[in-house]
């Protein structure tokens, strides 16, 4: 399993957990990602990446108002900031006694479990298992739907490409084209955003 923590959960419910990490820490998650929380030996939830949010506090207030801010002091507060970067991420299922579930998870998890990214195999063995965890994400309309899918599909087609699972791809599409036939306009929004990959 892959081991790239990512951070530790600020709060959690059913449908999703905002997490918190250091700047330093930034570089590994991106929008869309597939990220999992372990529950225990043989539980854990999964969630996709759909936002990432950086606040401010009062020093950097100051400083972009500032003139001629040397490059050590902007160094040290994006490396040293002591507020964190929020992850927002989107519940998509779980895993109980190596069993894939596209289901809500029975639970939660806890404020302080660590969160880790989804290695390329994690990917295509969660995406491999269905299409179900879709409905998770299109019955959400706070958030860029078509976008988070997009940038998961591209991560998912990468995984699936490398397991030598070529059409998932394709399937998947299909599979959005027939649930979004009733909504033009999500469905040419969806398309638009997955011609980019």
């Amino acid at each position: 399993m892959s081991e790239i923590e990512i951070g530790r959960l600020l709060r959690s419910g059913t449908t999703g957990f905002v997490v918190g990490c250091r700047v330093s820490q930034l570089n590994a998650p991106s929008f869309g990602a597939l990220a999992r929380v372990p529950l225990g030996a043989e539980h854990q939830v999964y969630g996709l990446i759909y936002d990432i949010h950086i606040d401010d506090d009062g020093l950097v207030r100051q400083l972009i108002t500032a003139e001629d801010v040397p490059e050590e002091v902007l160094r040290d507060n994006r490396e040293n900031r002591n507020v964190p970067v929020e992850i927002g991420v989107l519940a998509v299922g779980y895993e109980a006694h190596g069993h894939i579930y596209h289901l809500l998870p029975p639970r939660p998890p806890l404020s302080l479990d660590a969160i880790y990214l989804c290695s390329a195999a994690e990917i295509a063995r969660f995406t491999g298992a269905g299409y179900g965890y879709f409905r998770h994400i299109l019955r959400d309309r706070d958030k860029p739907v078509e976008e988070l899918l997009a940038a998961h599909l591209m991560a998912a087609k990468a995984a699936q490409d490398a397991a030598g699972q070529t059409r998932w791809f394709q399937a998947a599409l299909q599979y959005l084209i027939a649930t979004l036939r009733d909504d033009y306009q999500g469905l040419m929004d969806l398309l638009g955003a997955a011609g980019e990959i």
